[in-house]
């Protein structure tokens, strides 16, 4: 499995402990049952610690949820590895991506490992610049962050996507995306109060839009409207 310093050299408090750490995390990982070897590639090459502030560096490799400010966390890998399966759980292997939520711009960069372009969308304008500044810092140039006051709209001057995945609590599916998606796509959202959520999966044939819920999960809610 490579190493992070592989293809990113200068990342920030990265070394012996840290590969360590790592290592122990994708061991995690795969016991709770991540067996893609695309995303657990993905995920060893992705400098997590580079995406949360320098007082959380020592915590960047355990799996669990951390703040990144402004009420909003860096999601707990296990989640991260869930979505970016799913992402890949389609009849073809997706190209276009749009996520809804950048936050810190991690599952931003570790799907980027795995797609050839990423549209992100994030409407905490301090929290966009940083991640952008980290993603083109760390040579993420497929990942293209967009600020949105409302991402519910999603990116219809971008549409269509193969898939799109949002990473906060919906409190319903949010519709208004269902005609972003390629015929074939599919979306995957988190939907429910924080203490009753499901993951959905929502898949387009035609007009058709196919609704499946999954794992239970707990996301930071998702914001609708300008502010």
């Amino acid at each position: 499995m490579s190493d992070i310093s592989d293809k990113h050299p200068h990342v920030r408090g990265y070394g012996m402990a840290g590969s360590r750490s790592r290592t122990r995390l994708l061991q995690r990982l795969e016991a709770l049952g991540v067996h893609d070897s695309r995303v657990l590639e993905a995920m060893a090459r992705v400098p997590r610690h580079s995406f949360v502030d320098e007082a959380m560096t020592s915590r960047a490799y355990d799996d669990t949820a951390l703040p990144i400010g402004y009420g909003q966390t860096i999601s707990q890998p296990f989640v991260v590895a869930q979505m970016s399966t799913h992402v890949l759980a389609g009849a073809t292997p997706p190209t276009r991506v749009l996520e809804i939520g950048t936050g810190c711009g991690y599952q931003a960069a570790v799907l980027a490992e795995l797609v050839a372009e990423v549209y992100t969308v994030e409407r905490i304008e301090a929290l966009y610049d940083q991640a952008r500044r980290r993603l083109a810092d760390l040579g993420y140039r497929n990942v293209r962050p967009r600020l949105a006051m409302d991402g519910v709209l999603g990116l219809p001057n971008y549409a269509p996507f193969d898939v799109i995945i949002v990473t906060a609590g919906a409190a319903r599916l949010p519709e208004a995306l269902y005609e972003q998606l390629a015929d074939g796509g599919h979306m995957i959202v988190p939907v429910g109060e924080s203490a009753s959520q499901r993951l959905a999966l929502v898949r387009r044939q035609g007009d058709h839009f196919a609704v499946e819920y999954r794992d239970a999960v707990s996301f930071v809610p998702l914001i609708e409207g300008t502010r």
